[in-house]
């Protein structure tokens, strides 16, 4: 029989999951807090079900000798060291959607309180000042929500206001046209909610594209007395630039879940009347709690019992008999929607994935939700081989499958292509003898590439001398040419140039290079 420790507080109908499932338990909820003890009795379990108190340092990890699983009653992982358990063959799981409904609640919650000014209404009541006349609030029906993000929790969000007789619109790179409709929104570019929104919602992950996405750029652009609620991410808005904007009175308020550096304990933005705060409440619902509970004592019975994996962080669902074969084309997958993705601008509408040859009749399922993975993170950031399917479904992404006996040169072949609102864009690859990924046509221009960390992708009219002023602009920008890769329609037409190169890029130099004769695009490519 599986042993499973419970170190931190889970309901007691979570705890009982385990025993109707077979499962043995230990429920110690105040272990988490103790480390030497923790360290001491890890290794008795092969399993343990954590919230956000237990730290599952490489030390305990080292420590966890029979340990095949950790599930995470919540959707953080930052107390668990996730490479190490990876290293060592330990799951990683979490409950992802089990407190989209509360965390959707708060900013509406939120942005009620922001429009009457309930907390400083509140305590001037309380100090007998009485001041009715002081907090004159707006109405928020037939006024305009931004939604910046509009997936699992931001269309909650929206479906709320839309009860609430508010017009929303959304900025998502990922939302579809079909999919927006679904939910009622009407999808625009950034600036355009900017310029339309009376509120200003924030539902996305923190990643480089989202970083500060609220800057003093952006904040100068929106209208003027816009108010702004943050319940997803600490970082999502430049604070300084939030506390002038909120000073000059170009946002009339914020209501604030989330800090760049949490516990908040002494930011400036707790100095201005018209921000409302609170401590990353987004999440604390007594339903939410019992949910991500349940969730996480239902996944981890599964592994142990049956070796069902849900919701794993580090690893897709993949028989130990499979790995060996699976691998290589897992991390191929991978890479060419990563390719794909990092090129991909507007909204997905469908994702196409053909298996060629011998892989054709391995199992596909890790290799497509490997690709999907590789398409959506560059702009998603929290997503895995788990979720990715069910996030592509939930955006309206269409996926389509496949397979077929090999018909060209190689043995194995695997194709993707993205059809974006503006294009279609296909990518195709293999495995080599050495069990590396290669790309060997990329929108239909056949080529042969190792990918690296690091590479420059250029589009170009072929044309005399482009190789030329591209290698010797490189060199003037310090950047070292490691492999130089090349393919072309015919003569004269569209070539593709594909340069593995050492140290990054920055934008002022992908400028320049956008800026040479023939150049049609220029982008930088990152590979782990």
């Amino acid at each position: 029989m599986p042993k499973v420790l419970v170190s931190d507080k889970l309901s007691p109908t979570a705890v009982q999951i385990f025993k109707d499932n077979g499962v043995e338990v230990d429920y110690l909820p105040d272990l988490g807090k103790d480390k030497e003890k923790l360290l001491e009795v890890i290794g008795q379990y092969d399993g343990l079900a954590i919230r956000s108190a237990t730290k599952v340092t490489e030390k305990i990890i080292a420590a966890a000798t029979n340990l095949k699983v950790i599930g995470r009653a919540g959707i953080g992982v930052d107390n668990v060291d996730i490479p190490a358990a990876t290293k060592k063959g330990i799951i990683v799981m979490n409950t992802p959607f089990g407190n989209s409904i509360t965390t959707a609640e708060h900013a509406i919650a939120m942005m009620f309180a922001l429009a009457r000014q309930l907390p400083e209404a509140d305590a001037s009541t309380r100090a007998s000042k009485w001041e009715k006349n002081r907090f004159m609030g707006v109405e928020v029906t037939h006024k305009t929500l931004g939604l910046i993000g509009a997936g699992n929790i931001g269309s909650i969000v929206a479906d709320r206001a839309i009860g609430l007789r508010m017009k929303v619109v959304a900025f998502d790179p990922f939302l579809t046209p079909e999919r927006a409709q679904e939910i009622g929104v009407e999808k625009v570019e950034l600036d355009e909610l900017l310029a339309r929104a009376d509120f200003i919602t924030l539902h996305t992950p923190l990643i480089d594209a989202t970083r500060n996405i609220l800057n003093a750029e952006t904040l100068a652009k929106t209208k003027k007395g816009v108010r702004i609620i943050n319940c997803a991410r600490g970082g999502l808005i430049d604070e300084a630039a939030l506390y002038d904007a909120l000073k000059s009175g170009q946002v009339a308020g914020a209501a604030l879940d989330v800090f760049l550096v949490e516990p908040a304990e002494a930011n400036p933005l707790f100095e201005l009347p018209n921000v409302i705060c609170t401590p990353h409440l987004g999440a604390s619902t007594t339903e939410a709690q019992e949910n991500v509970a349940l969730q996480v004592a239902e996944q981890i019975s599964a592994y142990l019992m049956t070796g069902e994996i849900t919701n794993a962080l580090n690893f897709p669902s993949i028989s130990a008999e499979e790995a060996p074969r699976l691998t290589p084309f897992i991390k191929l997958a991978e890479v060419l929607g990563s390719f794909a993705g990092q090129l991909t601008e507007t909204a997905i509408k469908g994702i196409k994935i053909e298996f060629e040859g011998d892989v054709a009749n391995m199992n596909t399922r890790p290799m497509v939700a490997a690709a999907l993975n590789g398409v959506l993170k560059p702009m998603m950031g929290e997503v895995n081989m788990v979720s990715a399917p069910q996030i592509a479904k939930d955006r309206g992404i269409t996926v389509e499958v496949t397979t077929r006996e090999q018909q060209g040169a190689y043995e194995n072949y695997i194709r993707l292509t993205v059809t974006t609102e503006r294009q279609e864009r296909a990518i195709a690859g293999t495995v080599f003898a050495n069990g590396k990924p290669r790309i060997i046509q990329v929108k239909g221009i056949n080529m042969e590439a190792e990918l690296t960390s690091s590479m420059l992708y250029v589009t170009n009219e072929d044309k005399p001398g482009h190789i030329g002023r591209l290698g010797t602009l490189l060199g003037t920008l310090g950047i070292n040419i490691a492999n130089f890769n090349l393919g072309r329609v015919e003569v004269g037409s569209d070539a593709i140039a594909l340069v593995s190169i050492d140290g990054t890029l920055t934008e002022a130099q992908l400028g320049e290079i956008v800026a040479l004769e023939g150049v049609k695009q220029a982008k930088a490519l990152h590979f782990d």
